[in-house]
């Protein structure tokens, strides 16, 4: 499998479509983000909600309006680290934003069911339901403590629940794993535009019993409204401390990369991807705006409507204030127990409930399509073989296998997932500005708007990694699954690639220029050469002819072909180096450049020219590395041990075959 061939995308739909695709994972948090809005910020949570939709627009927007003009082909900030980063390093920096995108997978779907429980729960019919179930008797045997310890767990009816609802909504990635097809677009543009309706109606309705009822918001400015003659610091203290917690209202900015793909190009544009790239931020900006407006008014009713009590923790409203109000809940200036809305009422709860769970238990669609794309991709540049994980989706199978578990872990759970939610949005936020600042640097022309611009994306990456630290300080879980993911990528990966060394590899040659190529067939077609690895620098062309024509007694004759190796990115896996032929010295030398691994190139040109030609000779000295130091430097670096890896590689790749090259060794 090549290194850069992707599972294909399918056919590209228009962006409102596809904006459904990303609402199920962006828009779904409004079901239990203004809770935790209020738990983190209090009072002043509408503040903060209104903190973050300045972020979104000042910082958020213009990084990933910049990321995607530069990395269109859903692969974001991490293809933009790279590409501008290159060798191992470039694939630790990556592999750790796959590690946090990864985690973001994880804890979207499990915190998402986790929620979905909790609206199911606390409606009167599904409360019912699952009392008929009796799940206490599930755990009521005695067995040794492990199983017994676990039984007890499941048997928690959130966290049954919750399980069910994953198993239910495996179902769904089943069909995901095929592709975005419009059908399954419809689906998720039915339950999203469902969601939006009805929430936009509960928003509406609380906002208009504000406006009937003015001394409520007249008694929360004088109450937490900073003064023009008091310090403001104690305020922004605040909104900065709950700023982690309210993050997960920027999530939706890395899935929106991983769709662009997906997105029809725009008409009259000058090229596809020009286009494609312009329907996408329309995406964005509309996605973006629409979160901004039901962030700000779901907390702002939430904040001033229902009783705090009520959202503490086990609280009636606790990741669920939207619904609460859509059953007629109680709200803070009422003694008895009416609703805002004479529609509001458990039948209205009822739809309200089913709208919340089905997107909740959709939410992951979109991660779920980026890690499909993009793990393959670069588990393959470490030397990876997943094909056949793409072919029977296995790598969906076992991140669904650990969304299991985390939901166990944590009790199903909302409020212990959110750390590390926040973390994983962090940390992509974060790595989208990195990439963005790295790109800036390396293309964009010296000048007052360079060094402006370069300003703004070093302080947006401050920013994000600033709150990164503080949410990493606060709790630890969301890195913590990260770098277990990053550290199960890194030691598979090197132990596959280990095992896979004697693999050819080889994807073909480039051409520096049509004589090259031409020169190439010739040689590949021609009679026996001789070839002769040599390394510039040690000794000339003339001097390393006499050497070889004195040791090994060569006919003066014998025609032989140099061949020099220049090392590109090591850390990649396949490789398709570029060869460009000349005269130099009055020697013929085969110039290859761009190669992963000296020993893996110099095999595929013996293979090249033996397939059609008379099989050639290679000659090589003997190193005086030392075997560990040769074998490490191999798997690593790309050079070391040639001589025996070019003599395996050879014999693996033509077996028995009587027109295998000859390997010399003096």
């Amino acid at each position: 499998m090549s290194s850069s061939r992707r599972v294909p995308h399918a056919p590209p739909n228009a962006w409102p479509l596809v904006l459904c695709l990303v609402g199920v994972d962006y828009f779904s948090t409004l079901a239990y983000l203004p809770s935790i809005a209020v738990q983190a910020a209090g009072p002043l949570a509408p503040l903060a909600a209104a903190a973050v939709v300045l972020v979104t627009f000042l910082i958020a927007v213009p990084i990933y309006w910049y990321v995607l003009g530069r990395s269109p082909d859903g692969r974001g900030a991490a293809g933009l680290l790279e590409d501008r980063i290159p060798g191992w390093r470039g694939k630790l920096v990556v592999l750790t934003l796959l590690g946090f995108a990864a985690a973001d997978f994880v804890i979207t779907r499990s915190l998402s069911v986790a929620d979905a429980a909790i609206h199911v729960l606390s409606n009167p019919h599904g409360r019912a339901f699952v009392e008929r179930l009796d799940l206490g008797r599930f755990a009521a045997g005695s067995y040794f403590w492990p199983l017994d310890l676990l039984l007890h767990r499941i048997a928690e009816p959130r966290v049954a629940v919750s399980l069910c609802l994953s198993m239910i909504s495996f179902i769904v990635w089943q069909v995901l794993k095929h592709g975005v097809h419009r059908r399954v677009l419809a689906v998720m543009a039915a339950a999203v535009l469902a969601y939006l309706a009805l929430t936009g109606f509960v928003i509406a309705c609380g906002l208009g019993h504000l406006l009937e009822h003015r001394e409520i918001f007249d008694a929360w400015q004088t109450s937490n409204l900073p003064r023009a003659e008091s310090p403001a610091w104690p305020w922004v203290s605040v909104i900065l401390w709950s700023f982690p917690q309210m993050a997960l209202g920027l999530s939706g900015f890395e899935m929106i990369m991983t769709v662009a793909p997906g997105v029809r190009p725009a008409e009259g544009a000058a090229s596809p991807t020009a286009g494609r790239i312009r329907n996408t931020r329309k995406l964005m900006i509309v996605g973006a705006s629409i979160m901004a407006a039901y962030l700000v008014g779901a907390v702002t009713i939430t904040t001033l409507l229902i009783p705090h009590q009520y959202l503490a923790a086990g609280g009636a409203a606790e990741h669920r204030a939207l619904s609460y109000l859509a059953h007629g809940g109680s709200v803070a200036d009422q003694a008895a127990s009416l609703p805002i809305s004479p529609y509001f009422g458990d039948r209205f709860g009822d739809i309200y409930d089913t709208s919340c769970a089905v997107i909740l238990c959709l939410a992951g669609a979109t991660v779920t399509m980026g890690l499909r794309n993009l793990l393959p991709h670069y588990l393959n540049r470490l030397g990876m073989d997943v094909s056949w994980a793409g072919r029977v989706g296995a790598i969906l199978h076992v991140l669904n296998v650990v969304v299991l578990l985390v939901t166990v872990v944590f009790h199903a759970s909302p409020s212990s997932q959110q750390w590390a939610y926040a973390t994983s949005v962090l940390v992509l936020l974060a790595g989208a500005a990195i990439g963005a600042l790295v790109d800036l640097r390396k293309t964009m022309a010296r000048g007052l708007s360079r060094v402006l611009e370069l300003l703004s994306m070093a302080a947006a990456a401050m920013f994000f990694l600033g709150m990164t630290g503080l949410t990493v300080w606060i709790n630890q879980s969301g890195l913590a699954i990260a770098m277990a993911f990053v550290a199960a990528i890194l030691i598979s990966s090197i132990v596959s690639r280990w095992f896979r060394s004697t693999e050819l590899r080889f994807e073909g040659f480039d051409f520096a220029d049509d004589a090259s190529h031409r020169r190439w067939q010739e040689l590949c077609h021609g009679g026996a050469i001789v070839l002769a690895p040599h390394r510039p620098g040690l000794i000339s062309l003339a001097e390393k002819h006499r050497t070889l024509e004195r040791d090994y007694r060569l006919d003066p004759a014998t025609p032989v072909v140099f061949v020099q190796a220049v090392l590109g990115d090591p850390s990649n896996f396949y490789q398709k180096p570029l060869m460009g032929i000349e005269l130099q010295e009055g020697f013929e030398v085969i110039h290859v450049s761009s190669c992963c691994s000296v020993s893996h190139v110099l095999a595929a040109i013996c293979i090249e020219l033996s397939r059609a030609g008379s099989p050639p000779e290679i000659i090589f000295g003997w190193s005086h590395e030392s075997p560990h130091a040769a074998n490490l430097n191999f798997l690593l670096l790309g050079e070391g041990n040639i001589p025996w890896m070019v003599k395996e590689l050879v014999r693996r790749a033509m077996r028995e075959s009587p027109r295998q090259p000859r390997i010399l060794i003096g």
